[in-house]
């Protein structure tokens, strides 16, 4: 009584896919895919850290001395 039979499964399958309809089902199972992928290379490039990265992808931060705010006086008008 606790487990459910093959058919019940196939049952709640052919109910799920009349609702949503093959095409979203599809779309709904590729985009979990990306998901997964895009966290799982996350993860692998989380664990690196600067030294281990290729020089193209360590980012240089900008010298103290440069501006990044501009002054500007407002005219009125009289």
């Amino acid at each position: 009584m606790g487990s459910f039979s093959i058919w019940h499964w196939l049952i709640v399958l052919l109910i799920v896919v009349m609702v949503f309809g093959t095409k979203k089902l599809k779309n709904i199972g590729s985009d979990l895919g990306g998901a997964v992928k895009g966290f799982k290379d996350g993860m692998k490039d989380g664990g690196a850290t600067a030294d281990d990265k290729p020089a193209s992808q360590v980012t240089q931060s900008q010298p103290a001395t440069e501006k990044t705010t501009i002054d500007v006086e407002a005219k009125t008008k009289g």
